[in-house]
């Protein structure tokens, strides 16, 4: 699943920039709106897809139904691609006649992409670093163990003293498939954090600095360490680490990350507007812009 995943994405980065939809035909017959996939077409977008990204037996590809886009002679189709190493779901959309597949983001000009990922976010009970009533709103979906997570880490470091209007939200998205000690941090985190909130942003740091020395060997002793350097009581950090509340935590916000589609690490959010990855350039874009767009309202 890694390669397709990874050349899709890269692919559809790649389109984006260029403004454009990347367009692949396919031999099929029509597929109806809001119905299954007819089995030859799902056949022909299966074998493309193998033949295209060189995927292999072992991994599992299965076409969803076909959902109708307004008027749009469209239709979303949600591919599921599975391995051993994972799974993924990937959305594509289907033109009627059901000979072109197209892969890239598709975007309604009548709505306000921004003002609906927002609504979907789930902050309450999330750690906050900055003011609360900060005007800007950076949402991190993050990964302990994943190292482009890190440079996030430093790249906000660097930016937020820059920034006073500015808080970060911080949510829970280990990759448990690639990472085998996130979710171990992850639940550090959420028993740091319900037992003082401030001491989150402690052990946050603790993780990221010293991400090259942990493994999935020490980490639950690594974890206790950084329990104790932040002041937290150990007895009751270790009973939270043992016990199923912040598991549940830790999989809520799993589960809010994938209704926004995060599907890698870091994917921030600055005010509703997604960056995937840690470029610094895109965040101070994102935050300078908003930062301009507020004081122009107030004129």
């Amino acid at each position: 699943m890694k390669p397709f995943i990874t050349q899709l994405r890269t692919r559809v980065k790649t389109t984006l920039r260029l403004g454009l939809f990347a367009l692949v035909a396919l031999a099929a017959s029509a597929a109806s709106a809001q119905q299954p996939v007819s089995a030859e077409t799902q056949k022909n977008i299966e074998a493309f897809l193998r033949n295209y990204f060189a995927l292999g037996p072992d991994i599992k590809i299965t076409v969803g139904t076909a959902k109708e886009i307004g008027t749009s002679g469209l239709s979303e189709v949600a591919i599921d691609v599975k391995s051993p190493e994972g799974s993924d779901t990937v959305k594509m959309y289907l033109t009627k006649d059901g000979r072109y597949l197209l892969r890239g983001e598709l975007n309604d000009l009548t709505s306000d992409p921004l003002a609906q990922n927002i609504a979907k976010f789930k902050l309450s009970n999330a750690p906050v670093l900055g003011d609360p009533k900060a005007t800007i709103t950076i949402v991190e979906y993050s990964d302990f163990e994943c190292p482009v997570c890190r440079s996030l880490h430093d790249v906000l470091r660097g930016l937020l003293p820059k920034y006073p209007q500015v808080k970060v939200v911080f949510k829970d998205f280990p990759l448990e498939a690639l990472h085998p000690w996130a979710r171990t941090a992850a639940i550090a985190g959420r028993c740091a954090y319900q037992q003082d909130p401030k001491a989150f942003w402690r052990i946050y740091d603790l993780i990221y600095d010293n991400q090259d020395i942990i493994s999935a060997s020490n980490a639950w002793d690594k974890m206790l360490d950084y329990a104790g350097r932040s002041g937290l009581n150990i007895d009751t950090f270790k009973s939270c680490m043992s016990g199923p509340q912040a598991s549940a935590e830790v999989d809520a916000s799993i589960t809010n990350g994938k209704e926004l589609d995060v599907r890698s690490t870091p994917t921030v959010f600055v005010n509703g507007r997604r960056i995937n990855g840690a470029d610094p350039h895109a965040l101070q874009q994102y935050i300078e812009y908003e930062l301009a767009q507020q004081k122009a309202a107030k004129k």
